[in-house]
């Protein structure tokens, strides 16, 4: 038992290495989904994979579409604001709607990975993790036509095969600093609102649903009745809000 322990810490070690991430940092990461969704932690520890770029401005992300039945009314909002964001596409979701997802791309904005199915990774073996991954990949870069640089692993919680397998395709996992919590029970644009802005600083990476997928029914739609709202913050506050590419994390 103990040297089977002993290899996985060696593992673990040699994993938190190659993707350039301290052992200390990433065992925390690996602990579960409870660490891993604190902010405050993932900030002190790494903020780089938490998303904090340039102090003036804010990346504006979205996970889980593209989704036909809500992602449109996202980016009909966005053009009206003029305002550029990264969308984190699941594969699974890319074959599905596939226009939809070359739409996003044609928009302007940037895409990005969220892997193709929505799983946590800590559950997977090193080798699933690597084949859902590229396989997202690959569709998202065949149907947009854009070669996506960012990576987010489902539920925000990244495991060493996860790191190993983003680094073998040339992705940089970024996770966010601020979140609208909009997959919890009786989400609405002012709960979303309030949660973005709890955390909202200069440099902060933000995280919203553009789907339904993964949470309860109207978090979208909690998320889309905050987002003008949002904008206006920034705004008020001296913040130019866009993608992650002019966010200095690449």
């Amino acid at each position: 038992m103990r040297g089977t322990q002993e290899a996985r810490g060696t593992s673990w070690a040699r994993g938190a290495a190659l993707a350039g991430f301290t052992v200390a940092g990433l065992a925390i990461a690996h602990a579960g989904p409870g660490l891993t969704g604190l902010g405050p932690l993932r900030r002190r520890l790494f903020p780089r994979l938490a998303g904090l770029g340039k102090p003036d401005h804010v990346a504006l992300t979205f996970d889980d579409g593209p989704d036909p039945a809500s992602t449109p009314a996202f980016l009909d909002l966005l053009a009206e604001r003029r305002t550029r964001a990264t969308f984190f596409l699941l594969g699974s979701m890319v074959a599905r709607a596939p226009q939809l997802a070359a739409e996003i791309a044609a928009a302007g904005h940037e895409i990005a990975v969220h892997g193709w199915d929505h799983r946590y990774t800590i559950l997977r073996s090193p080798r699933d993790v690597l084949g859902d991954l590229a396989r997202a990949r690959d569709v998202v870069s065949e149907t947009t036509g854009r070669r996506p640089r960012f990576y987010r692993p489902p539920y925000g919680v990244l495991s060493s095969g996860a790191l190993l397998a983003a680094r073998r395709l040339g992705l940089t996992p970024v996770l966010w600093s601020s979140w609208g919590k909009e997959w919890t029970p009786g989400a609405s644009a002012d709960s979303v609102f309030a949660a973005v802005t709890a955390d909202l600083t200069g440099g902060a990476t933000i995280l919203l649903h553009d789907s339904d997928c993964t949470s309860p029914a109207g978090a979208a739609s909690a998320a889309l009745g905050a987002l003008p709202w949002v904008l206006d913050e920034c705004s008020a506050r001296g913040l130019a809000v866009g993608n992650l590419a002019g966010h200095g994390l690449a």
